[in-house]
């Protein structure tokens, strides 16, 4: 059975969404927290709160960090160290141009003697278990060959690899040629990241590569389905209807949560609706597109509650 750890999304997997799924379904190894930064010399306020003991009791959770050189990468790891982590996860994958444009996530990749500056941070903690998430490159496919000496060379129990490049985000094929190439060259651990929707994509990597592999990252899969870790774990699909139930009562939850800690109702409702955003699937388009177009409370609530099970020839893709 390959360890599942659930990937960070911003916006969606905070420390509210990781307790209550890890209560309504499970499954999990470790939960991934969105990256902790820097902003104007400091830790982020909100990163701050999402990485908390207090709201991570317990959840097997990974604080992962995002920094473009060693003195960033130092303030945050003392920052984490100060809150008792001594496992951090560092983002070398992070697509998306504000940050790669100031050389952090993918941005690394291009700038080996920064990944250095990381790498002396790392040898700097001994007392701490770091792991990687990184991608083929920025926007070349070969470029983790010339980081891949540096990466061979740091204190890692993991790499993840996401088979792609920044530039094409999310879209596109992953590049499994390019993942086997590394996967051969890297001396860590490699878990496999990228377009897991089911448990059967998951039985088609352990089919092709076995033990070569330590685990599996999912993200947007388990957003979609969120049942997918504790379905591989037990060997046992869920009906559609029990399914929906489980969803449903993590939704209450998750809405008592926001209710509590976010002002006024058209706030809570702008927060609460993206629980939706990957949920099409499961649900069905024509009860998604009415959840998450629902322009008040009132009706939002009401669109949840006739949520069910779609029909079969929709589930077949008829």
């Amino acid at each position: 059975m390959y360890k599942i750890h659930f990937a960070p999304l911003q916006g969606y997997t905070e420390d509210a969404y990781r307790r209550l799924h890890k209560r309504f379904f499970g499954g999990i190894d470790t939960y991934t927290t969105p990256f902790v930064r820097l902003e104007h010399g400091t830790v982020r306020s909100k990163d701050m709160r999402d990485v908390r003991p207090e709201f991570n009791e317990g959840v097997n959770v990974v604080p992962q960090i995002i920094a473009n050189d060693g003195e960033e990468m130092r303030v945050l790891v003392e920052y984490l160290k100060t809150l008792g982590y001594r496992r951090i996860d560092v983002n070398a994958g992070c697509p998306f141009p504000l940050q790669t444009r100031h050389g952090r996530g993918a941005g690394l990749l291009t700038v080996p003697d920064k990944l250095n500056e990381i790498a002396a941070v790392m040898n700097d903690n001994p007392d701490v278990v770091f792991s990687l998430k990184m991608r083929l490159g920025f926007d070349d496919a070969s470029q983790w060959q010339q980081c891949i000496g540096i990466i061979n060379g740091m204190p890692l129990c993991h790499v993840t690899m996401h088979p792609r490049i920044a530039t094409q985000q999310y879209k596109g094929e992953v590049n499994m040629n390019a993942f086997d190439e590394f996967l051969a060259l890297c001396k860590h651990p490699v878990v496999y990241n990228g377009d897991i929707c089911s448990v059967d994509d998951i039985r088609s990597l352990e089919e092709k590569y076995g033990e070569r592999l330590a685990g599996v990252m999912i993200g947007r899969g388990l957003l979609a389905r969120p049942s997918m870790a504790e379905e591989y774990a037990s060997g046992t699909p869920l009906s559609q209807g029990t399914l929906i139930m489980k969803i449903k009562q993590m939704h209450e939850a998750l809405l008592e949560h926001y209710t509590k800690v976010i002002p006024g109702e058209a706030q809570q409702l702008m927060k609460i609706r993206s629980f939706w955003d990957y949920l099409e699937p499961t649900i069905g388009r024509k009860q998604w597109k009415k959840i998450v177009k629902a322009g008040n409370m009132k009706n939002y609530l009401c669109r949840v509650e006739e949520a069910s099970p779609p029909p079969l020839s929709i589930m077949r893709g008829e």
